[in-house]
């Protein structure tokens, strides 16, 4: 293999990807990356005014476009695939960046607030990675599904994080399930589990030097997660570099689970 096979092997050109949760710190971070390897790219949100604003915001016209979807209703998946599958093209790859939590001690968490998480973290995940392989299977067109999990797919912590564990413990193993019924069509299926991360969301935490310092001794590499980091790990298991890697939820999460 020479240079430009080997530098070939990250490239996203001619691929069309699907961010779930696109305007989101670490979903708009996909966007970028994917569109500067050269994927087209479609933003999706619960509104066609998010999206629109996001994909403004990250690119032009002909490479980002926007789109409405709530992947926890799973009629609305279809008709935005098509609108993708017109603008760009059949959806090679798709990042699932769309999540939530609410915290509540396990002892007083409401079915409520249960079903909202898992709704949208587990039965969500599963919905959006069923619309985008029935077209692949069907045109017999391998690809990519990419799920943003957690170290709390594999980690308990002392906090009302029950709902929340459970979800992406349970992506956890969807991941793995998924990958191994679609292998013979070709379609890859990994999860990102980052530690804790800098997004504008919790950027009042990192700025109070107790809750960081607490924070980072906790992370062998003496640090948190930036979106970059996610980004890079993105790309990998969306390209070709990744062939070959399928049913793994890759941590990215400076060494947590690997001293915990």
């Amino acid at each position: 293999m020479d240079k430009e096979q080997y530098q070939g092997l990250f490239s996203l050109q001619d691929k069309v990807v699907m961010v779930a949760g696109g305007a989101g710190g670490i979903g708009a971070e996909m966007v970028s990356a994917c569109a500067a390897f050269g994927a087209r790219v479609a933003v999706a949100e619960l509104t066609a005014e998010r999206a629109n604003e996001a994909a403004a915001r990250l690119g032009t016209p002909d490479q980002v476009i926007g789109v409405a979807v709530n992947i926890t209703k799973p009629e609305t998946l279809p008709p935005a695939l098509g609108y993708i599958e017109k603008q760009f093209g059949i959806v090679d790859v798709v990042i699932n960046a769309a999540g939530t939590h609410i915290e509540q001690p396990a002892e007083d968490f409401t079915p409520e607030a249960w079903d909202t998480v898992v709704n949208l973290n587990l039965r969500g995940a599963f919905m959006l990675s069923q619309a985008v392989a029935r077209p692949l299977i069907a045109h017999k067109k391998g690809g990519s599904i990419i799920h943003v999990t957690s170290v709390r797919s594999a980690l308990g912590i002392h906090r009302g994080y029950a709902a929340y564990c459970a979800s992406k413990g349970g992506l956890s193993i969807l991941i793995k399930q998924l990958a191994t019924e679609w292998a013979k069509y070709q379609i890859r299926v990994n999860g990102i589990a980052p530690t804790f991360t800098r997004t504008s969301l919790v950027a009042d935490y990192l700025n109070d030097p107790i809750f960081y310092g607490n924070l980072v001794n906790r992370i062998p590499l003496g640090r948190v997660c930036e979106t970059t980091d996610l980004a890079g790990t993105a790309i990998f298991l969306a390209s070709n570099a990744s062939s070959f890697i399928t049913g793994q939820n890759l941590f990215v999460d400076g060494g947590v689970t690997a001293s915990q």
